[in-house]
């Protein structure tokens, strides 16, 4: 039985690849909001994660960190979404001095958006996973299974 429902879950999964990617607006960790429409005509790399301050979240977010210069350099914008509150995020940027901007998605609208929620009843968090979008606005490439330590 499990193994019927974890076949009907994984060919139920959204296939991202060519797909527009659905427009948002949120709030960074220094209350400024980001519409992802607003940046047309650069690449973007959205990044789902589950928690801030968690090992595997953490190490993610300090590679990201850490590549930052590239991805300028390549005028890439990197936008990273969890469910966290915005002063969840703004602790974790400062003590991790992460460099980019981490949106809040407290109202989960978002994260059910690009089908990345899970929903454990009292537990709910974002998927770890990565969407690479084009300057068109589609989605090139979507990352569903992520190793923390070696993404970025």
């Amino acid at each position: 039985m499990l193994v019927i429902a974890l076949c009907f879950t994984q060919a139920q999964a959204k296939n991202w690849t060519s797909a527009i990617a659905p427009d948002f607006k949120l709030e960074d960790q220094n209350h400024k909001f980001h519409q992802l429409k607003d940046y047309r005509g650069q690449w973007v790399v959205v990044y789902f994660y589950p928690k801030d301050d968690t090992p595997g979240c953490t190490t993610e977010a300090k590679n990201f960190r850490d590549a930052q210069q590239q991805f300028n350099k390549m005028k890439i914008q990197l936008l990273g979404i969890s469910i966290d509150s915005i002063k969840s995020h703004k602790t974790f940027a400062e003590v991790y001095k992460l460099n980019f901007p981490i949106l809040s998605d407290s109202d989960k609208k978002v994260s059910k958006l690009y089908d990345v929620l899970v929903d454990l009843g009292p537990i709910e968090y974002a998927k770890r996973q990565t969407f690479i979008i084009d300057p068109d606005g589609v989605i090139v490439k979507h990352y569903e299974s992520v190793n923390a330590e070696q993404h970025a």
